[in-house]
């Protein structure tokens, strides 16, 4: 499901407001996908990047973002 309304999601380790994501990626929200019912989200969109977000369970549920350009110029 795609949303392009900002919604609040948490791991064991951090509560995931729209300032906080902001300030960690550096970049302005626009959308983000959730898939299967999950409560954190699989892709968020910015304006300048694709983030990919990866779960991490070891201890406890975590998550990682990688940053993708969604327009690279190519030389």
């Amino acid at each position: 499901m795609l949303i392009c309304e900002w919604r609040d999601f948490s791991t064991d380790a951090e509560t995931y407001t729209l300032e906080l994501f902001e300030e960690m990626i550096g970049d302005e929200f626009e959308a983000m996908m959730f898939e299967d019912d999950q409560e954190i989200p699989s892709y968020i969109w910015t304006v300048n990047y694709v983030v990919i977000v990866k779960r991490n369970t070891r201890m406890y549920n975590d998550i990682s973002f990688t940053k993708i350009p969604r327009n690279p110029v190519c030389e």
